[in-house]
């Protein structure tokens, strides 16, 4: 799971060297408009929606931008988005799991096909790649947002399902089963500890170690899935190593 941690602090680290926040906000808007169209305005009895809020409150996003995105789901305006995932390898045999949020399944197959052809990879059948990924929940914290000390923190949220505690630089990074992200999202808001960002991920039971050069094909693969307004989570299996970290 450190790898995926690497990865999720190089974008911390790069969205605010390269302003790409416009980007973040348009996928957060999207998921809270889907959040409120599936389960209603109320966030206590909509998991998916106070996930969303609490991104969007970790992005900085303003309250009206928020409550705006909220009303639009609620209304007969709202686009009708279905929710579709991709599996396929890159270069090298680095598979890649896809999320996706669209309103025009051709264009999104179409364009997730593209990238993959223009990289070198290939498009796989669904649930190809299922073995490769386990569900986890991931809460991603700024360490100065912590009151007490770390292993004190640790502590505290053992019962409520905390399964790993990775700190990089500033970022604490909580993992937790997916049955326990709900439980941990309240026990997280009951203490009042700030989430910078939280969400379901697909971990890699087994990652790959790359040579640099072929590393960076990937990478940039990565960032051309995410760029893709459909795209909503792109997970792959590259071990991300100190000298990738160094050289991004």
């Amino acid at each position: 799971m450190a790898g995926h941690s690497k990865w999720a602090n190089i974008k911390h680290r790069k969205g605010a060297q390269d302003a790409k926040r416009s980007k973040i906000f348009t996928k957060i808007i999207k998921e809270l408009t889907i959040a409120a169209k599936v389960g209603g305005d109320d966030k206590d009895s909509n998991p998916r929606l106070r996930t969303a809020i609490q991104n969007a409150k970790g992005a900085n996003m303003p309250k009206d931008t928020i409550n705006r995105a909220i009303k639009k789901g609620l209304s007969n305006e709202s686009e009708n988005y279905t929710e579709v995932s991709f599996e396929g390898y890159g270069p090298n045999g680095i598979a890649f799991f896809i999320d996706c949020s669209t309103d025009n399944n051709n264009r999104t197959v179409s364009n997730v096909r593209a990238i993959f052809n223009k990289f070198g990879g290939e498009l796989g059948t669904k649930g190809s790649l299922e073995f490769i990924f386990n569900r986890k929940g991931l809460f991603i914290i700024e360490k100065s947002k912590i009151n007490s000390n770390t292993d004190e923190f640790q502590m505290n949220l053992i019962d409520w399902g905390l399964e790993d505690f990775i700190i990089e630089e500033d970022l604490c990074f909580l993992y937790v089963e997916m049955k326990d992200f709900n439980k941990m999202q309240k026990k997280l808001e009951q203490d009042n500890v700030f989430v910078k960002s939280s969400e379901l991920i697909r971990v890699p039971s087994t990652t790959k170690n790359l040579e640099f050069g072929k590393a960076q094909s990937i990478i940039k693969m990565i960032e051309k899935f995410e760029e893709d307004d459909d795209v909503q989570n792109v997970f792959h299996n590259l071990e991300i190593t100190e000298e990738i970290i160094r050289k991004i």
